[in-house]
């Protein structure tokens, strides 16, 4: 998309590779980087698959370390998808997969999920989809034999999880969950199904819920029992899952320091806006005061839907005429109400030909039809522009510069969401979150990524309880997130089995934040009178998706 094409070296052929064989070995990652020819497949999850994978990676590494650089880009390149395979290799020897349930991000999620970027526009469309739903079963059934393996060799997850997932796939497989709706609304942009394909997707949808309720049978029977009593994964573990999520080697206990000292710095800039929003509130009244404006309240899915569109269209238009070249791909961006009703915010980036959009989705909770604008404003630059859209959509744009590997599939949680918190501080700066309570639902959330570093490391390092009793537990998690945010308490109790149960992921936000603050620091530092902010910001994005680890030595030596 960008004019002067690199010529491919040995190193962007060996990541380009690396690529298709992900594609071919996880045809759900292929759905969601745009690659369709896999469409009517699902991921074998079963030992073996994981063991293809594994040894797939280790082929890749060898090569990798084999091949030399020849310019800056391949340097960047090797750095970083070499740390990538080596985790995802140490991650397999810890027997990470034989434990792989939880209530976000776990195969019985992704499976399901498989279908949210499916095409559905034509007859051809869904009978590709009828074809993936087939799948399900033979999916399940190998997700089955490796937690049966983990059961026998003792690798086995916390029973929260377990228990959660089964009350999920209750909700995918009623009379009126994803399944049962997602084929019974199904039709082609233009016309109808033939009924003998209505009748097909009906009777492999029909087959995939039976498959779910006996994963869940499953679940709840044999590995449930067999499921271990304690949420922490522990030091050694935790260590992996740090890296992996954030793409740098961090020192957790000086992370948890900082983060308890952030948390208070983040409680006091509340408190002096509350007292902004009315005078001598506390942060609660001055939340329950905002509440009760009628002014800053969306009602209904179809006005949080409008209103998202119309506010990340407003951002695009304005930060590309000021503070960021914004190229014309990347100036669609579509908010999209999610098909489910678990309760994240997320963003999907585009194809590689931006035929599919970048897209940032919100999945309603059931039950919740009155949203805060105040609240809110802060998501839709986090996940939109300047955060998630502009971060990975500049990456897909830039192919005349990265390989595939680089556009499509690199980086870490903590280089996304880092940005992403990064951009939301950036909003604030620019005068976007200048209306005090605006302001304050950005700081709600800044505050409870701070929260989440904390509890996070806290849980599963068995820190002790900063009240002094005892160690950090799920109770005291709990009881820790309901001081520490202003959210309905079905949303607090998911996000917590959400940490609990997904090691690692929670502080990459605020400690990704941490680090790019920290680079743009030591570049500014670096750079003197000399140092532009927005050719930073630009110079940083260009490089696409990287380990922190990696986006410093490149910035650093650049």
């Amino acid at each position: 998309m960008t004019d002067a094409q690199r010529t491919p070296t040995p190193i962007d052929t060996i990541a380009d590779r690396w690529v298709d064989t992900l594609a071919e070995l996880s045809p759900s990652l292929a759905t969601y980087i745009g690659r369709t020819e896999h469409n009517g497949r699902l991921d074998d999850f079963s030992p073996e698959g994981h063991d293809r994978l594994a040894a797939a990676a280790g082929e890749t590494l060898r090569a990798l370390q084999a091949a030399d650089a020849v310019d800056d880009v391949d340097e960047v390149t090797k750095m970083d998808l070499s740390a990538e395979l080596g985790l995802q290799l140490d991650l397999h020897a810890a027997k990470s997969h034989l434990r792989d349930i939880n209530v976000i991000a776990s195969p019985s999620q992704d499976i399901r999920a498989a279908f949210d970027l499916m095409p559905t526009d034509t007859v051809d469309d869904w009978s590709v989809v009828a074809t993936r739903l087939s799948a399900i079963p033979t999916a399940l059934a190998g997700y089955v034999e490796t937690l049966r393996q983990g059961i026998s060799e003792g690798v086995v997850p916390a029973r929260r999880q377990v228990t959660e997932v089964v009350t999920q796939i209750a909700r995918y497989t009623s009379d009126s969950g994803f399944f049962a709706s997602f084929v019974g609304d199904a039709a082609p942009a233009d016309g109808h199904l033939p009924a003998s394909l209505a009748r097909e997707l009906a009777d492999n949808a029909g087959a995939a819920r039976v498959a779910y309720d006996q994963l869940a049978a499953f679940l709840r029977d044999e590995l449930a029992p067999a499921a271990s009593d304690v949420d922490a994964v522990g030091r050694e573990l935790y260590a992996l899952h740090s890296r992996r999520f954030l793409g740098a080697t961090i020192d957790l206990d000086e992370t948890y320091d900082w983060g308890v000292e952030e948390l208070s710095r983040m409680v006091a800039e509340q408190e002096s806006i509350a007292d902004e929003i009315k005078a001598g509130a506390t942060v609660e009244e001055a939340v329950a005061f905002l509440e009760q404006d009628e002014d800053r309240k969306l009602r209904g899915t179809d006005a949080l839907q409008r209103w998202m569109q119309e506010t990340s269209d407003r951002a695009v238009e304005e930060l590309g005429r000021t503070h960021f070249d914004i190229p014309d791909p990347i100036r669609r961006l579509e908010c999209m109400i999610a098909p489910t009703n678990e309760g994240g915010i997320y963003y999907t980036g585009p194809t590689d030909d931006f035929s599919r959009p970048g897209r940032m989705w919100w999945s309603v909770p059931e039950g919740v039809d009155t949203f805060d604008t105040w609240r809110e404003l802060t998501t839709v630059y986090h996940e939109g522009v300047p955060g998630h859209h502009l971060q990975i959509a500049q990456a897909v744009y830039n192919r005349a510069e990265l390989n595939s590997w680089r556009r499509l599939l690199a980086g870490s949680s903590g280089h996304a969401e880092g940005w992403a918190l990064y951009a939301e501080r950036l909003m604030a700066e620019l005068g976007y979150l200048d209306d005090p309570a605006d302001r304050l639902g950005m700081l709600d959330g800044q505050r409870m990524r701070a929260a989440r570093v904390v509890l996070d490391i806290g849980v599963h390092l068995g820190k002790p309880r900063l009240d002094g009793n005892g160690i950090w537990d799920a109770n005291y998690a709990l009881e820790f997130m309901r001081r520490n945010v202003n959210m309905s308490d079905e949303f607090i109790q998911f996000e917590v089995n959400r940490y609990l149960g997904w090691p690692g992921q929670a502080p990459s936000y605020k400690v990704g934040q941490r680090i790019w603050e920290q680079i743009r620091d030591e570049a500014a530092q670096r750079g003197g009178a000399d140092f532009d902010i927005k050719q930073f910001h630009m110079r940083a994005l260009r490089l696409g998706g990287v380990g922190l680890d990696t986006l410093r030595a490149a910035l650093r030596d650049g």
